[in-house]
């Protein structure tokens, strides 16, 4: 009976550890570390249970040729990513939306250039926060904002960006359905011959008309050509992405937050049909996960 014991304790132990080990595997991956797993788990192991977890947790340790378990040098980067990802989104989260908007342009230059956060800014945020935005960038950085990403993009898409950060848009609700119609054709005529991207009617038309004339243009376009002119953005919510992508999530989570959640929440469940809550509660973890869940309600 003693021995019958003995061999459930060891089989119930083995399990545990194995639940633990998965569940450190779980706070390691994808978006944000969940601290709290973290704290009860290695908070109780002694020096023998971690020594088990490095020598059973390849994919972050490996056999150094001194025979000792390291840590893989790409994961220790990724989890001081992981570990920042909480203090990076309550940091912006406190700023002041125009200097928030400079800081995230001035980051965006010096990444890449990452033209996706440029165009994002520049066509989510209204005339006057656009413009918030370009006042606090003299004030940060004693440039402006056309100067420095003139300076740093060196493509034909130089010119579409300037104007699109440049941009006082009229935000009334009229719009010349006509005027967008013929606009649609000109630029599906335009990109039969050559990249829209070089083409000085399509930044004219980018970088000036309304956010509802747009959308007027983005219809007969697709009724035109039977094509697209936007992206698809969902790769930012996928496991496997890079280190640029999933701060994707936090700048936007937190920067529209206050903003159009609800509006982006509604296109994100028709788009893919799962609620933008119930993703980021699959993919995120700990209080990182917690605190995007509290601004994804604001918009409720």
């Amino acid at each position: 009976m003693g021995s019958f014991n003995k061999q459930n304790i060891t089989e119930v132990s083995s399990m545990a550890a194995s639940d633990e080990l998965g569940s450190l595997t779980r706070a390691f991956s994808g978006l944000g570390v969940d601290e709290n797993a973290l704290i009860t788990i290695l908070g109780k192991w002694h020096p023998e249970q971690r020594q088990s977890f490095r020598k059973g947790s390849r994919d972050f340790f490996v056999e150094d040729e001194r025979q000792f378990e390291r840590w893989d040098d790409r994961h220790i980067l990724q989890l001081r990513h992981e570990f920042l990802r909480l203090k990076d989104a309550i940091v912006l989260w406190t700023m002041h939306p125009w200097e928030r908007d400079a800081r995230l342009l001035k980051e965006s230059l010096y990444k890449g250039p990452q033209y996706n956060v440029l165009v994002e800014i520049a066509c989510t945020r209204s005339s006057e926060e656009l413009l918030g935005a370009r006042r606090a960038y003299h004030s940060l950085f004693d440039h402006s904002i056309e100067e420095d990403v003139a300076f740093h993009v060196h493509g034909p898409e130089r010119k579409l960006l300037v104007g699109l950060l440049s941009s006082y848009r009229y935000e009334g609700p009229k719009v010349n359905a006509e005027v967008a119609k013929f606009e649609a054709k000109a630029l599906s005529e335009s990109a039969s011959k050559k990249s829209l991207i070089e083409d000085e009617e399509l930044v004219r038309i980018l970088s000036t008309r309304s956010k509802p004339h747009l959308k007027a243009i983005y219809k007969h376009y697709k009724e035109i050509s039977g094509n697209y002119l936007d992206e698809v953005l969902d790769t930012s919510l996928r496991y496997d992405v890079d280190e640029i992508t999933k701060e994707a999530v936090t700048r936007v989570i937190v920067t529209r937050a206050d903003a159009d959640m609800k509006q982006i929440k509604e296109e994100y469940h028709n788009k893919y049909g799962v609620n933008l809550s119930k993703r980021i509660e699959d993919v995120a973890n700990g209080n990182y996960r917690d605190f995007l869940l509290t601004l994804i309600a604001r918009g409720d």
